[in-house]
């Protein structure tokens, strides 16, 4: 193959790359409002889930289906209308600050900081790609080129102490020290 088939192949790959992230998260977005849905027209039936959600995974799926930044005061109050029952913690508030500064920790939300204090966080997991066009390819490519450059002007390493200089400096250390 010739360097223009594996161009052609990088672009090809980083165009499906492109469309399957997009659609990832799309499908991502509509499973988050339907599970928002899901929960408001149970509570609005009556109904109980057979599979109680918890705290963080209720967390999850409302910042993920807002779409855009929220406070913690609204994520609690986004949890009260999706029917999630928040009145079990002593303070509801400390609780979803909580849950919210540890997925901001563990990368899957991004936290917004706002003039007076009032932060936001948004929801983070998905990484964006990136599109990799032929002049991103070729500083790539140069880079590349510059560190093996670099790595053949390197003087060598030195070479590993012969073993009958191990040996002696095994032999003198045991002798210095006491048993």
């Amino acid at each position: 193959m010739t360097q223009d088939d594996y161009r052609r192949a990088l672009d090809s790959a980083s165009r499906e790359y492109e469309e399957l992230g997009a659609r990832r998260r799309a499908i991502d977005q509509r499973l988050a409002e339907l599970g928002q849905t899901i929960g408001m027209l149970m509570r609005l039936l009556g109904l109980t889930p057979t599979v109680p959600l918890g705290l963080t995974d209720a967390v999850r799926m409302v910042v993920r289906g807002a779409g855009v930044p929220m406070s913690p005061t609204e994520v609690r109050d986004r949890l009260r209308s999706i029917g999630f029952d928040v009145s079990k913690y002593s303070n509801e508030l400390a609780a979803v600050h909580t849950i919210l500064k540890r997925l901001n920790q563990a990368g899957e939300l991004r936290f917004v900081p706002r003039t007076g204090g009032k932060h936001q966080y948004v929801w983070g997991r998905m990484a964006i790609p990136v599109a990799l066009t032929k002049d991103v390819v070729t500083a790539m490519y140069d880079n590349l080129r510059d560190q093996e450059a670099a790595r053949a002007t390197e003087a060598p390493p030195d070479p590993p102490a012969s073993g009958r200089r191990r040996r002696a400096r095994r032999a003198e250390s045991t002798r210095r020290s006491p048993r």
